[in-house]
């Protein structure tokens, strides 16, 4: 399985991105999908995610009413629409599967190569 994210870049404070994250490969079902990031000096940190079921979503703080997090079951893809972007947004960002493979599977977490956005002042 591997996670394909792509979006990041430059934007200015006040702007918008939009990130994406797609998983190819053997999957049987997917549990959570969630973005994560990393700040410079920073330790990595959940910005938003559909918990397991798929039912529910939650966003850090720091992202309400700005980030808004959604996805395409049949594409197996999570997207992140930022808005209103802030230069503390500045980060690399990585998507993050929990997965099945096959039926008799455990759960296992895959992680996307990360994807840096920048927000300038």
């Amino acid at each position: 399985v591997q996670l394909q994210a792509s979006g990041g870049g430059l934007a200015q404070a006040g702007g918008s991105l939009r990130l994406s994250c797609t998983a190819s490969g053997r999957i049987f079902s997917i549990h959570t999908m969630n973005w994560y990031r990393q700040g410079p000096g920073k330790q990595r940190e959940l910005v938003a995610g559909y918990t397991s079921g798929g039912g529910n979503t939650n966003y850090a703080d720091s992202v309400k009413g700005r980030f808004t997090i959604s996805r395409d079951n049949v594409t197996n893809t999570v997207y992140l629409q930022m808005t209103s972007l802030k230069p503390e947004d500045t980060a690399v960002y990585y998507c993050n599967f929990d997965l099945k493979r096959h039926l008799f599977a455990a759960i296992s977490s895959y992680w996307g190569q990360g994807t840096l956005v920048t927000v300038s002042s």
